[in-house]
């Protein structure tokens, strides 16, 4: 029976308990009403506390069950009643609360198409997702919702992409662009051209994240029971107390209707669900509950360097001609022999001469040097174009990253390129500073004068140079300070993302390894999720103590009032509905922080 249904239950019993006092004026019928509901509530709840002991764990439940006999024994069975509506009606509003809270969360799983709109011969039928094959053509119209990664097909598109990247701004996408599922269509029909299964899909990727996000229970549910112990113990000598100066067996119950542990039962996952949901507006995923234990009181956290620190895409950097030769001559001259290549280097320089006015001049006998370069005439020139001893350049030249190039023998110059560092990249470094993170390092197999570059740039100064995928775990296994995060977005960060204390993955959408081994998936691509992902943990920790702790208070307060007998049973049963409300909105503060 859910939680509602009982609470519909309990009304009806109340309701036939007042007939039977006020209107037919039966209250032994009414008394019995009460004792049988209260009854079988006090064996049920005995059952379920039996059963969690079994499991190793212990809850809260025997100050609600003594509670509800106390008040049964003693006469006092209006408190009692009282009581049982407190203890339903409490998993009722938690229901309700957990469902506010994880509002945002849900609408990811609401909001996951099941068809596809697929274009076939001028024609255009719907599919179920898992029968649509890489390559297939889609018609998505306006206002849908993307159902797969893919290719722009049309000239152009404006999608809103907040429900996965959290940016509300519109995304403008030109023909060829890749188109992130999950994003909603602008105002117009467009055709995508898939590019992986439905199951691969980012959007799909995201769905998995949020069902294993939701399923999974917060340990701090336990921690909220630890808190039960010595609050049981308090409770039962105060009752005691009370019963001693009194000699009134009533003082006991009016004691212990005060002592409900419902604020324990329901303000810490309330508070954890709601700091979930705020993680997701905010454009990443935390898995569970312990990930924001662990988050709120991390010592040391470890960045891989490219795609990370960096954007991971090679970019021209500068263009570095001899004296003779013309920055637009070298490029003209490298555009001749690149613009067909598929090297990366290749691409990252086309994309930088399209931008420019630069001649496109022809090259003849293209004929590529394995290991080397590549080599071809250009208006009757011998051009070489790879590395510095292919093309035989002066010694002392040493650039990071280049292409080379030569006429008819004779060096004429250099194309260097650089992976840029996000533009946030030391902003998310120095929050992490000020947060109290002092151990900062970061891993990479790159070489170290790269490494160190880069580290100098953001402002890190521990670096792990050369490193290989083990040589990263080495790294993190030897932090002197623990608990330990790990960012990185690849393949070779997945075993580091699942040996740290809290993996972080960057840009689910390119390494699904780095997303399925991390614990934390940042849903846009950049780092400066990191911090707000550390403040918002330590937001939800200290609300969901905050928020245990103002009900123990509180019950402990009203106890000590209880023993002078100024707080009849009743009163005190009401009290603790007061008690449990005050509770669960102070943990719900966590969805805003």
């Amino acid at each position: 029976m859910k939680n509602w249904q009982k609470l519909v239950l309990v009304f009806a019993i109340a309701i036939a308990a007042l007939l039977a006092e006020f209107v037919f004026k039966a209250p032994l019928v009414s008394r019995g009403i009460v004792t049988v509901a209260g009854g079988v509530l006090a064996l049920s709840m005995f059952w379920e506390m039996i059963k969690t002991l079994r499991s190793g764990s212990y809850g809260v439940d025997l100050l609600a069950i003594t509670a509800i006999i106390a008040t049964l024994l003693v006469g006092e069975y209006w408190a009692s009643l009282i009581i049982i509506l407190m203890l339903v009606g409490g998993e009722s509003l938690e229901d309700y609360a957990a469902g506010r809270a994880n509002r945002e969360l849900s609408s990811l799983l609401e909001q996951s198409p099941d068809i596809a709109h697929v274009k076939a011969s001028e024609q255009i039928k719907d599919m179920a997702l898992d029968e649509i094959a890489v390559g297939t053509t889609l018609v998505v119209r306006p206002l849908e919702v993307i159902p797969i990664d893919g290719i722009l097909l049309s000239a152009a598109a404006s999608l809103n992409e907040a429900s996965v990247t959290g940016e509300s701004k519109p995304n403008e996408l030109v023909k060829g662009d890749n188109v992130m599922s999950g994003a909603i269509n602008g105002n117009n029909s467009i055709e995508v051209q898939t590019t992986v299964p439905a199951s691969e899909s980012q959007f799909q990727k995201i769905i998995s994240l949020v069902k294993e996000a939701e399923s999974t229970p917060a340990n701090f549910v336990r921690l909220a029971d630890r808190y039960a112990v010595p609050f049981t113990i308090i409770a039962y000598i105060i009752a005691a107390v009370a019963y001693f100066i009194s000699g009134n067996p009533v003082r006991i119950a009016e004691v212990l209707v005060v002592a409900s542990p419902c604020p324990l039962i329901l303000a810490a996952p309330i508070a954890f669900v709601s700091g979930m949901s705020r993680s997701s507006k905010n454009g990443f995923l935390i898995k569970n509950g312990q990930i924001i234990e662990k988050l709120a009181v991390a010592k040391s956290i470890f960045f891989d360097k490219t795609g990370t620190i960096t954007d991971g895409e090679l970019e021209v950097e500068a263009v570095k001609p001899v004296e003779a030769v013309s920055e637009e001559e070298l490029l003209a001259i490298v555009y001749a022999l690149e613009k067909e290549s598929n090297h990366i280097l290749a691409k990252a320089l086309v994309a930088y001469v399209e931008k420019g006015d630069i001649p496109n001049i022809s090259a003849d006998r293209l004929a590529e040097v394995p290991g080397m370069g590549v080599e071809a005439m250009v208006n009757g020139s011998d051009i070489k174009i790879g590395r510095a001893s292919f093309v035989d350049a002066p010694k002392g030249l040493d650039y990071e990253t280049a292409f080379y190039v030569s006429r008819d023998d004779q060096y004429i110059g250099a194309v260097t390129f650089s992976d840029q560092i996000r533009e946030n990249a030391a902003e998310a470094i120095n929050r992490l500073r000020k947060l109290g993170i002092n151990e900062i390092s970061m891993l990479t197999g790159d070489n170290e004068r790269v490494a160190q570059k880069i580290a100098a740039e953001v402002n890190i100064s521990n670096v792990h140079a050369s490193l290989l995928p083990d040589e990263k775990l080495a790294a993190i296994q030897s932090a002197e300070h623990k608990p330990t995060i790990m960012v990185g977005d690849g393949i070779n960060d997945a075993p580091a993302l699942a040996l740290a204390d809290v993996g972080i993955a960057v840009g689910v959408g390119g390494a699904t390894a780095a997303s399925e081994a991390a614990d934390l998936v940042l849903l846009k691509n950049d780092i400066n999720c990191v911090p707000t992902a550390v403040t918002i943990s330590r937001d939800t920790m200290k609300i969901a103590r905050q928020a245990v702790l103002i009900g123990i208070i509180i019950c402990i307060i009203l106890m000590l009032i209880a023993v002078t007998g100024l707080i009849p049973a009743i009163i005190g049963a009401l009290f603790q509905e007061v008690i449990d409300v005050v509770s669960i909105l102070y943990a719900l503060r966590a969805l805003r922080g």
